[in-house]
């Protein structure tokens, strides 16, 4: 699970499955989300003036923010295709035998808060089996998790005054 960090994703969670051939990636770690099925997701719940100026902050990934041979009107039109369909892909733009979709996750107000993603290796998974087979399941618990997220806002909340945690009372 990622979300926006300037142009960047950012993991917040992440489960790891034992494989021969990994992503190195923890919380924290960021990519430019051009380049992800997590950003794409993000980028596209953002309305035009926002996404101008995300797209035009440098990338703290060390990457470039997108590939030069994508013109903006190309991510545009991919973002809408994005924002139509509910969920991105994204065949080996990251790295080479990296491919991955993603799903929003949404809060109890319907905003795209978070991207949820499953990534596969290229040379074991095709595009069709990540779509026909994963996506669904990675669409259900993205609304899964959406739903609690729901759930959870509207439960009652109290804070308690910082000077309490400074005293150590907390």
């Amino acid at each position: 699970m990622s979300q926006l960090d300037g142009s960047d994703i950012v993991y917040v969670a992440r489960v790891a499955v034992p494989k021969i051939i990994t992503l190195r990636v923890s919380i924290g770690t960021k990519f430019p989300a051009v380049r992800t099925s997590q950003g794409k997701v993000l980028l596209a719940a953002l309305d035009e003036t926002a996404l101008r100026g995300v797209l035009a902050l440098p990338s703290e990934a060390g990457l470039p923010p997108y590939a030069d041979d994508r013109s903006m009107a190309d991510i545009r039109d991919e973002l809408r295709t994005v924002r139509a369909r509910g969920w991105a892909l994204a065949d080996e733009e990251l790295a080479p035998g990296i491919r991955s979709v993603a799903a929003p996750v949404r809060d109890g107000d319907g905003s795209v808060r978070a991207a949820l993603n499953v990534t596969v290796h290229a040379s074991e998974t095709t595009v069709q089996t990540l779509v026909t087979e994963h996506l669904p399941k990675l669409l259900r618990t993205a609304g899964d998790i959406s739903a609690e997220w729901a759930l959870w806002q509207d439960m009652p909340h109290s804070e308690l005054p910082m000077e309490r945690f400074a005293a150590g009372e907390a």
